[in-house]
């Protein structure tokens, strides 16, 4: 049939591919026929899935998969029916699904994916079988307005650490650090105050704070891949001994991030994290404090419905789908 197929595409009617749970999907599946044709049937499958794919050093591979979506319905022909004729020209064949609730986000990753897509297929009576295939995007949003209320909240973190190498250097480094808040959408800045009081005989190089997202990759229930990245940093100069810094009000920017939501998605994990980094200026390692964050989709809103919007917010316009940052230095 190579010569008499002209056509056998998949066409949604959403023309940017973009769905969100619980939402339909549809369109057509086109067949161009040049003469007369003889067909068993037109098929159609609708598939979620979520796969990870890892390989360690000694070129051992773990993988695992699960499935979120498995749909098959025929467009044409019934089961023991015979071969139908189709005549020259175009022919039309309409889908429409309903997405389940609670599908986790479409995310591509370094050795893991949650992917959706359409496969058709058209099968002759010799046997031959023609396939296409339609990947779509599957969008869940986190809408911080319908999240614990805590996350509104101000986050406090301190820590009391012994810095120096013998007696005559020691002495103790305390920090304490607190965020405006425990969730963000993209586009927000977060607020940071922190105190560093330096007790030691140690001066401080610098003071850092750094948005870090970490991606774990899960097979058979263990965790087999872990890679945390830097999107955005703000620092400080150096403390000397027995002074102290304020950090009043410095703003930490949220980039753009694909809007990721892998609730429902049990082998990849992925955690946005704020560190608040006191690197001493010998050779023992930084004194680190960390802030778990959510980073939500949707941001706060007043009683009214209108934008909480935040000071200094830059919403963005639309959201990347990929994560142009996944094959740079991982964060130490």
């Amino acid at each position: 049939m190579a010569r008499k197929l002209q056509k056998f595409i998949i066409l949604f009617d959403n023309p940017n591919l973009l769905y969100f749970p619980g939402h339909f999907i549809s369109g057509r599946v086109i067949v161009e026929l040049e003469e007369d044709t003889s067909v068993l049937g037109v098929y159609f499958h609708v598939v979620g899935e979520g796969v990870v794919r890892v390989s360690d050093r000694r070129q051992q591979t773990y993988t695992d998969k699960e499935n979120y979506i498995d749909f098959r319905m025929r467009l044409l022909g019934e089961p023991g029916q015979g071969p139908i004729l189709l005549s020259p020209g175009i022919h039309s064949f309409p889908f429409k699904l309903g997405l389940p609730l609670g599908l986790p986000s479409t995310f591509l990753g370094k050795h893991g994916w949650v992917q959706y897509y359409c496969k058709a297929a058209l099968r002759e009576p010799n046997g031959l079988t023609h396939k296409n295939q339609q990947v779509f995007i599957v969008m869940n949003p986190i809408d911080l307005n319908l999240e614990p209320s805590i996350l509104a909240q101000p986050f406090h973190c301190e820590i009391e650490h012994m810095l120096g190498m013998t007696c005559m250097t020691q002495g103790p480094v305390s920090c304490r650090v607190r965020l405006d808040r425990g969730g963000y959408v993209p586009g927000e800045t977060i607020s940071i105050w922190a105190r560093v009081h330096n007790q030691s005989r140690v001066t401080i190089k610098k003071t850092r704070a750094c948005l870090t997202e970490t991606i774990q990759y899960i097979s058979k229930n263990k965790v087999v891949q872990t890679e945390t990245r830097e999107l955005s940093s703000v620092s400080r100069g150096k403390i000397k001994s027995n002074d102290t810094d304020d950090w009043k009000y410095e703003q930490l920017y949220v980039p753009p991030l694909p809007p990721t939501n892998l609730r429902g998605c049990h082998l990849i994990r992925i955690q946005y994290d704020v560190f608040f980094i006191i690197e001493p200026n010998n050779l023992e390692k930084d004194i680190k404090l960390q802030l778990p964050i959510m980073m939500a989709t949707y941001p706060y809103r007043n009683t009214d419905g209108t934008l909480k919007k935040k000071k200094g917010a830059q919403y963005p316009s639309s959201l990347p789908i990929f994560r142009p940052w996944l094959d740079e230095k991982t964060f130490e």
